[in-house]
């Protein structure tokens, strides 16, 4: 350094430079945080001495040149210097100009004209401080990247891989770049991330990885190589951070975020960035963390939306057209702004080479390389750990520690687990054994603080000096400066990673006292991984609940009981908290990102009884698609499946994949089907897998579909496959293999004995390849299918029989076939077993290779198909093809078809005697004479469809039909005929004997004659004389017949001579009109049909253009049905049909609709006066409709019922509606469904039915499900209150509510006739009981009070009034609390046939007088003790009475406390009787192997869930 330049000038000079400092110490350090960030400030001093001023100043000046002037810029712009001050200190290290300029952000003023050469001056001078400043700032110290004392500058560079179309010049696509081996000062996998093709504009590339995997490294190695001079295409690079973009409080240009954020040119910005884009080809911008970006924390949502508005210009071309832009991200949902031709890196981490090289650069000595190398090999769990670099750095850190203390192969094993990694490295904090919780703990709190607000940067106010002092010294944390404006910086402090700060997160949340146990459990959720930019929150908790359970397991509870100062159980609750959360989430149904989530917290936990629950809870086919999974990620997955029995199928279909994904599934016994789809997978891929298989002695299905693999890494797969003599299907299905692969996999046919089927569709081989595989089909004896086109082998384990001979499949569709190929195609043919199906479509066999496979097809007996499609035949070739099958004997079916390309020749399992010879006949066409003179005469069907055949081919084949002989089918389709030949045709149907099916449709051209009873016609405009004709060539047709007929409109006159020509066709049994618009005269015309035809039994009519008519041949009918729905009948309608009820006696139902259902229905019957139901939904009656109503319900005596549901019929119009209705004599009821019903209550409707015209007889109201039934009995009776409870006979009331319950026990004890009695899901309670006890009626048949709130003294009680009751024959006190006593009969209930005593709680001793009351009770059929706490006491009495009770049908004892021994006992009582069909034991504590055994001995038992015994009746 010229030391003229330097000469400090006075002493003044330097003097004042340290006071003026003094007094903006801040500012000083943070300049110096920027200039030299790797100098130590002394954070204790809160007014710095001028020593240390002066000790920092002279670390600048001795810096360099560049540096200090720099600085001194700096300080005169930003400081209050005076002039006079000024000018000495630029003149002497500052400008030459020696102006001051007033502080202003670059990019606020215009430019200004420059010189090219002052351009390129000032261009050259700020890409030279930027190399500079790069070198400075990222001279080999890249966070994260592992650097030691060492080795300061060692850089591992990770496996990188290619996605999308995108592909690096030197390097095919997929194909892993970076070489481990190579030097450290060279590493070529940087270069290449930008030696890829792009259009002109931006060049976009997105380099993506999971946390750990060292995408901030890369980033800042990418701007060490830049500035030492590697990546030369760049002239400028800049990186950026979102984590500290976010920050930024205001809107930003682009000269402003390079130039005031980053580094600021010495003079004239606008002529550096006019430089800049000018040559924005040779700019780099890197953007590290866009996933942080996508979800910034809402306090900065505009700035991040600033910054990201600035990447989105970017990567559009809108600003700096031409640059190159990379940005780092997460796996996840991309912003839009990411154009779709952007090259995608996917960052898998470390391979093994990759760990051992930088535990090499790692340990300085070669014995503590050696001695941490035969650990991590020793243990594979810590092994793959290693693939994430971040863990890999925690690892070697760990090791260091433990190998001088462990003795050796036992280090390993004290890091089984991520959490437990970095709690050794915690440990590792530990002074004199004494551990440092309370800085631990503080440092959790920050870290949860962070996360819980979406916090990555913290300021000095957030982290007191001694916790910051404490996370310097021992690597915790770092800081930088952050630069939100030219005017302001300041000092950011971050945890070294982002893993760091969730693992003291996770720590504080499980050891603070201060955090309850819910706490910790609401933070234990799954992430899907997929950012999504709707999200105002940054994603920090990727890995938190992975080390929530971490610390659940059991190997760190020691370690939290000596962190908290707690006790055992304290910490023990917390830990099985998170465990049950896990076990909860385990059940529920998880998207595949969550599923992998959650079994590294299995992982993690160590819990055995957790992974093998969720093991056995996973799917048979278990199914992940489009997210990226890494080597960690399948090995969390093996771990889980080491605790499953059951198969398993695992599908990856879309998954980016780490290339040694497969080594994951080394020893994996439980998978059975394995499948990749992805064109991410490569060779190195097919190499790891080629390690796997051998291992695999499971799995049955292997496939690797639409991926990349080539020559090399088919060859891996060829020795391995070898060993997996267990495969039955291979799948290589569109992985443009060549005919070297093909035939070496063709080859290994015979050493897979067990294989069913190969899969090498869609791949890249000739026809002398086909050919040779088909040989190989041939001569090998397994093979069953060969397809090509999909390529298919297929064989058998073993045959039938021996010496039963094998078919062949052969599929060879689009294969290039030409001639000379169908020649060596029938010669293997002839060579080979029987064919089973042949398909050659698609190929170009012309007339000649047709006719010779044709002729070959009756000497090789092919069993089902030839298919000879698409392959040039013309005309003259269907002659010779005619001629070629016209011998063969087992021809089925032969359709062609020349518009179309279609030669199908279908043929029957056994040749058929042959009935007559085929007449030749005149030529229908120039085309159809062929067909008549050469058809076989074994043909089964005939397809004529695409023709030129008109009305006189189809009339003069119609003569011909008959001497065809029986056809399975004739196809006449597209033939360009009209209605005249449809008529000629018909005729068929009764004079050609196989014709049972005519369909046709004009308006498609498709005519269809087979042997089915249908005659379809469509698209056929049909008048009155067409009908009658086509009425009178149906009269001769054979029955049961069908007519289907669709035409645009049919009119009343067409209809009418339809409906009177149906008496002449007496087979048919249906017929319809579809998609015919009818007139509105039509439902009147349809109902008369009932009396011209008989036969009718059904008419339904919809739309007014669907028409069905059902027809019987019976005689005597119950009675018919008319369906007039969807036809716009409006409300006026319904009352008018209801008003003439009374003069249809044989109406038996009227349902109607008019909701969106819009259904209307009515029903006759055979008899008259039979009772008629009438059912209206959605109907709106409203006031003005009652009346009418009424009237009409009074008139129609045949109504026996109505229904109306939701009508909006509310209770004055109910009180209206039965006031009015009032008949001579007879039985009424009504059941009503409306909203209102579900809170009236009782006693408004028992006002309601006391004004009613009618005598109430019956009752039931359901609150819940908001329905009201009651009956009425005329005439009136003069008191009608009296009547009205003497009448009452059933009564059904089932809601909650004590004061209507004693009010219904008030009102109904007063009727002499009541019979049944149901009271249930209320609080009756035992007092109303007793009362009600003292006031059954002798005739009650039902007592049902289920959950009723009764104790054992009102179940007595009422038990005991029963007995007073001899024609009892249902009695229920279910869900009621008998835990005292059992209610028991004194006296015979000869009439009793049911007893339900469910979930009452009874036990041995309550029941102890129950065997005594079931012999009271001879007609008992079934017995409901189930859900109760019954044992083996009353297991034995029930043994000994049940096999005297003779009508017994059933006893359900299911959920007691019956054991095997009670079992045994109720098995012997049912051997000395043989009257109870099933006795139900679900759920007793009886082993499974001795229930099974009991069932065998006494199949009467059923311990099933369902119930498997047939019910009795």
């Amino acid at each position: 350094m010229d030391s003229e330049s330097f000469q400090l000038g006075t002493e003044n000079l330097w003097a004042w430079l340290v006071r003026l400092l003094s007094k903006n110490s801040e500012w000083l350090n943070g300049k110096i945080r920027f200039y030299l960030p790797t100098m130590d400030l002394d954070c204790s001093n809160t007014a710095p001495e001028p020593e240390v001023i002066h000790h920092q100043i002279r670390r600048l000046y001795t810096q360099d040149q560049a540096t200090w002037q720099s600085f001194i810029n700096s300080l005169c712009m930003e400081l209050d210097v005076p002039l006079e001050l000024e000018v000495p200190l630029l003149s002497i290290w500052g400008q030459k100009d020696g102006v001051k300029r007033p502080s202003q952000s670059c990019g606020s003023s215009p430019r200004r004209k420059h010189c090219r050469k002052q351009q390129l001056e000032l261009a050259k001078k700020y890409l030279k401080l930027l190399k500079t400043s790069a070198r400075r700032y990222h001279g080999g110290e890249c966070p994260g990247a592992g650097h030691t004392h060492a080795s300061p500058q060692a850089y591992i560079p990770p496996i990188l891989q290619w996605s999308r179309a995108t592909a690096p010049l030197d390097a095919q696509e997929g194909a892993t770049i970076g070489d481990p081996d190579t030097a450290d000062d060279i590493d070529v996998s940087i270069q290449d991330l930008f030696n890829f093709k792009a259009p002109k504009g931006p060049r976009v590339t997105v380099l993506l990885g999971k946390a750990g995997m060292g995408k901030t490294t890369l980033a800042h190695r990418l701007c060490w190589r830049w500035a030492d001079g590697q990546l030369d295409r760049f002239q400028a690079l800049f990186l950026f951070e979102f984590r500290r973009l976010n920050m930024i409080t205001h809107l930003l240009t682009l000269p402003q975020l390079l130039f005031d954020l980053y580094l600021r040119p010495e003079s004239d910005p606008d002529a550096v960035f006019q430089y800049l884009e000018e040559n924005a080809h040779q700019v780099l911008l890197i953007f590290d963390g866009l996933d942080e970006a996508l979800h910034a924390d809402s306090v900065g949502a505009d700035n991040a939306g600033s910054a990201l508005n600035l990447f989105s210009d970017l990567c559009r071309g809108t600003l700096l057209p031409g640059c190159w832009v990379m940005a780092t991200s997460r796996p996840g949902k991309l912003p839009a702004c990411v154009p779709t031709e952007a090259a995608m890196v996917y960052m898998w981490g470390f391979d093994g080479l990759r760990v051992e090289k930088y535990i090499s650069h790692f340990f300085s000595d070669l014995l503590s390389q050696e001695l941490a190398l035969a650990e991590l090999r020793t243990n594979e769990r810590l092994w793959g750990m290693c693939a994430v670099p971040a863990l890999c750095q925690v690892a070697c850190f760990c090791l260091r520690h433990l190998l001088p203390r462990s003795p050796p192969g036992q280090c390993a094993a004290l890091l089984p687990t991520v959490t437990q990694l970095y709690l050794q490295m915690v440990e590792t904090f530990s002074h004199n054994g004494i551990l440092p919780a309370t800085s631990l703990l503080s440092l959790g709190k920050v870290a949860f603080g962070g996360l819980d607000t979406g916090k990555v940067i913290f300021s000095m106010e957030d982290i007191p000096p001694p916790l910051m002092a404490f996370g310097a010294v021992h690597g915790l944390l770092t800081s930088f400066c952050i630069r939100t404006s030219p005017e302001h910086q300041e000092t950011g402090y971050a945890f070294a990673h982002l893993s760091l700060q969730e693992f003291f997160a996770a720590l504080y949340l499980m050891a603070s006292d201060t955090i309850d146990k819910d706490t910790v459990t609401y933070y234990v959720t799954l992430n899907s991984h997929w950012v999504l930019r709707t999200k105002s929150r940054l994603g920090l908790s990727d890995h938190l609940p992975t080390f929530l359970a971490g610390l659940a397991s059991h190997t760190c509870h020691a370690f939290l009981c000596h962190l908290t100062q707690q006790d055992e159980a304290w910490v023990g609750s917390r830990q099985a908290a998170v465990v049950q959360v896990l076990r909860k989430l385990a059940s529920r149904k998880l998207t595949g990102p969550k599923m992998i989530e959650l079994y590294h917290c299995v992982a993690e936990t160590q819990e055995l009884e957790l992974a093998r629950f969720i093991a056995q809870s996973l799917p048979f086919r278990l199914s992940f698609h489009n997210f990226p999974l890494t080597h960690a990620d399948l090995a969390a997955l093996a771990n889980v499946l080491e605790h499953r029995a059951a198969p398993i199928h695992l599908d990856f279909d879309g998954c980016p994949l780490e290339p040694r994904c497969p080594e994951a599934l080394v020893g994996c016994g439980q998978v059975e089907n394995l499948s990749f789809k992805s064109r991410k997978c490569g060779d190195a891929f097919a190499e790891a897998l080629g390690r796997s298989l051998p291992t695999m002695g499971s799995l049955k299905m292997l496939g690797l579909t639409g991926s990349k693999i080539t020559a090399r890494g088919i060859s891996h797969l060829v020795q391995a496959l070898p060993l997996c003599s267990q495969l039955e299907e291979l799948s290589l299905h569109d992985n443009q293999l060549k005919d070297p692969e093909v035939l070496s996999l063709v080859k290994l046919l015979p050493c897979l004995s067990k294989l069913q089927k190969l899969d090498l569709s869609r791949n890249s081989f000739s026809v002398s390849t086909l050919l040779s595989s088909v040989k190989v089909a041939i001569t090998c004896s397994a093979v069953r299918k060969l397809q090509v086109r999909a390529l298919n082998l297929q064989d058998e384990d073993s045959l039938k029989k021996e010496g039963q001979s094998r078919s062949l499949e052969l599929r060879l569709q689009k294969c290039h076939l030409r001639v000379h190929d169908a020649e060596a195609l029938v010669e293997l043919f002839q060579k080979g077993p029987r064919l089973e199906e042949v398909d050659l479509s698609g190929n170009h066999l012309d007339d000649e290779g047709c006719r010779l496979v044709a002729e070959a097809a009756s000497q090789l007996q092919i069993a089902q198909k030839l298919d000879l499609s698409d392959n040039g035949l013309s005309k003259t070739g269907v002659t010779y093809v005619l001629r070629a099958v016209n011998t063969c004997g087992t021809l089925e079916e032969l359709h062609i078809s020349l518009q179309n390309n279609i030669v199908v020749l279908t043929f029957a399992q056994e040749p058929r005697k042959q009935e007559r010879n085929c007449k030749g006949g005149v030529p229908l066409t120039s085309f159809a004479s062929p067909v008549a003179s050469e058809t076989s005469r074994s043909s089964r069907s005939i397809s004529l469809s695409d023709n030129s055949l008109g009305d006189e081919g189809v009339a003069l084949l119609a003569q011909l039909l008959p001497g065809l002989g029986p056809l399975q089918s004739l196809n006449l389709s597209r033939n360009g005929v009209s209605l005249d030949a449809v008529f000629d045709l018909t005729t068929c149907m009764s004079s050609v004997q196989w014709v049972f099916h005519l369909d046709v449709s004009l308006e498609s051209e498709h005519i269809l004659l087979q042997g089915a009873g249908t005659g379809r016609l469509q698209g056929c405009q049909m008048e009155p004389l067409s009908l009658a004709r086509l009425c009178a060539t149906l009269e001769k047709c054979p029955g049961p017949l069908e007519v289907h007929l669709s035409c645009k409109t049919l009119s009343d006159e067409s209809l009418k001579t339809l409906l009177q020509c149906l008496p002449q066709l007496p087979q048919l049994r249906l017929l319809q009109l579809s998609h015919t618009v009818l007139s509105s005269r039509s439902p009147f015309l349809l109902a008369d049909v009932f009396n011209l035809c008989p036969g009718v039994q059904k008419v339904n009519l919809r739309s007014l253009c669907h028409a069905v008519l059902h027809f019987d041949s019976k005689k005597e009918k119950e009675g018919v049905c008319f369906g007039l729905s969807h036809n716009s009948i409006s409300q006026e309608g319904v009352l008018c049909i209801l008003e003439t009820l009374p003069s249809c006696p044989r109406v038996c139902e009227v349902s109607v609709s008019l909701g969106s259902e819009q259904n209307f229905r009515i029903c006759l019957s055979r008899e008259k006066e039979v009772g008629t139901k009438l059912r209206m939904c959605e109907c709106n009656l409203g006031p003005e409709y009652v009346s009418r109503l009424a009237s009409s319900l009074s008139q129609a005596q045949q109504l026996t019922e109505l229904t109306l549901t939701r009508c909006h019929l509310d209770l004055p119009q109910l009180t209206n509606l039965l006031n009015l209705v009032n008949r001579p004599a007879g039985l009424l009821g009504l059941r009503l469904e409306e909203p209102w019903v579900g809170h009236v209550g009782l006693l408004a409707v028992m006002e309601v039915c006391a004004q009613a015209s009618g005598c109430l007889t019956e009752l039931s109201l359901s609150e819940t499900q908001k329905q009201l039934w009651l009956r009425l009995e005329f005439p009136h009776q003069e008191d009608s209150s009296e009547f009205m409870a003497n009448s009452l006979s059933q009564v059904n009331f089932s809601d909650e509510d004590n004061k209507r319950s004693r009010l219904l026990q008030n009102l109904l004890m007063s009727s002499s006739e009541l019979k049944s009695f149901r009271l249930g899901n209320n609080a009756l309670g035992d007092p109303t009981a007793l009362g009600l006890a003292q006031r059954l009626p002798p005739q009650l048949r039902v007592l049902c009070l289920p959950s009723s709130h009764l104790g054992p003294e009102g179940a007595l009680c009422l038990a005991q009034a029963l007995e007073q009751c001899p024609c009892i024959e249902e009695f229920s006190l279910a869900e009621n609390n008998l835990a005292g006593n059992v209610p028991h009969f004194c006296k015979s209930l000869p009439l009793l046939r049911h007893i339900d005593l469910i979930s009452c709680k009874i036990d041995d001793q309550a029941a102890k007088h129950l065997a005594t009351s079931l012999m009271l009770c001879p007609a008992l059929e079934e017995i409901s003790l189930s859900w109760n706490l019954l044992g083996d006491e009353v297991a034995a009495e029930l043994a000994q009475v049940l096999p005297q009770m003779e009508q017994l049908k059933r006893v359900d004892l299911e959920k007691n406390r019956i054991t095997a021994c009670g079992a045994q006992l109720l098995a012997q009582g049912l051997v000395q009787g043989s009257c109870v069909p099933v006795i139900r034991l679900w759920n007793n504590p009886i082993p499974a192997d001795v229930a099974q055994s009991l069932q065998r001995q006494e199949p009467r038992l059923d311990f099933a869930f369902f119930d498997q015994q047939p019910q009795t009746l």
